[in-house]
């Protein structure tokens, strides 16, 4: 999933038949999947929606940093890899939307909060891509980082949730190795390309770890998921497991992690890494990043101009049901 966690915990708007509770937290301890149909609380639907909206908002978004480097991909076969990736982001938005409708909730209504800027989506999506060796950054690292926060949600407590991403991950599992195809290449190549790929992992990096969330400890929404088993582990385990899987992948390819402070820390089996500058991450959430109002803008835009396709496919539709009314 793609992380932005600000919104406070949500509270039940009315007390509800504890009956009930009990026996929906015993299904979530038992493991099992909470269907659409199933009692649940209002609490825990709204999260849901929250989450999988803003997930499916972050897909929707991603598409616009790769999007304008599909005519600019160095050879057709580059192109034809990269049009691929960015409609399969725009299936996996589809996806998530149709779950997330599952709630009761609309797309319509979901799509309105993202335009209006209530909904937010990852605060990756609000940087710029510079060169193409950014285009392998963001495959490598930042749908890595999706891998790691969306393989769990395989077995997250909402059915339609955990269903949709089986798919979702065989897929970004292969955007992970396009990315890192692209920068290995690119490592490999002249100086130049490789001080182009080096300046990329440089600009990408601290973002690629802001894409779990807040820490732990201010993170408002990270315990009560995990106690319904919407997730399964917190953003810092996550954000721990990607460092400790990408750094030598990119000490394999020739290229440095910037972060001065990272270490292998024997005793914990794992890599200790710097500080995140997290005054950056809030300001991007808030709308500050290079290009968070160019990527709101072009989603706006493309929602007011194809709205003559959604009127018409509605109507198609209208039309071929008062067919089958009158057959």
């Amino acid at each position: 999933m793609y992380t932005t966690e600000l919104q406070k915990n949500a509270q039940p708007t009315a007390v509800e038949d504890p009956a009930r509770v009990a026996e929906f937290e015993a299904r979530i301890a038992r493991d099992e999947f909470i269907e659409p149909k199933d009692w649940m609380p209002e609490a825990y639907r709204r999260t849901l929606v929250r989450q999988m909206s803003q997930h499916a908002h972050s897909e929707i978004v991603g598409m616009l940093p790769e999007g304008n480097w599909i005519t600019r991909a160095p050879s057709l076969r580059r192109k034809a890899v990269l049009l691929a990736k960015v409609q399969d982001e725009g299936g996996h938005g589809l996806y998530i939307y149709a779950a997330a409708e599952t709630l009761g909730t609309s797309r319509e209504q979901m799509v309105d909060a993202l335009h209006s800027g209530k909904a937010k989506y990852s605060t990756i999506f609000n940087y710029p891509t510079l060169t193409w060796a950014d285009i392998g950054a963001i495959g490598w690292l930042v749908d890595g980082a999706a891998i790691m926060n969306q393989v769990p949600l395989q077995r997250a407590s909402y059915g339609p949730y955990a269903r949709a991403m089986v798919r979702i991950c065989k897929e970004e599992s292969f955007h992970q190795r396009q990315g890192f195809e692209i920068m290995m290449g690119l490592a490999a190549g002249t100086a130049a390309q490789k001080r182009m790929a080096q300046d990329a992992l440089n600009r990408w990096w601290w973002p690629s770890l802001m894409m779990f969330g807040p820490p732990d400890d201010n993170s408002p929404n990270s315990a009560q998921s995990m106690r319904w088993r919407i997730k399964r582990e917190t953003n810092d385990e996550l954000r721990q497991k990607f460092v400790d899987v990408t750094v030598p992948q990119a000490e394999a390819i020739g290229l440095t992690i910037p972060d001065p402070d990272l270490t292998w820390n024997e005793a914990r089996g794992a890599y200790d890494f710097g500080a995140i500058d997290w005054d950056e991450f809030y300001a991007v959430v808030r709308g500050e990043g290079p290009t968070a109002k160019e990527r709101l803008k072009a989603r706006n835009d493309a929602w007011n101009e194809g709205a003559w396709v959604r009127e018409a496919a509605t109507a198609h539709a209208a039309k071929r049901a008062r067919k089958a009314e009158a057959a």
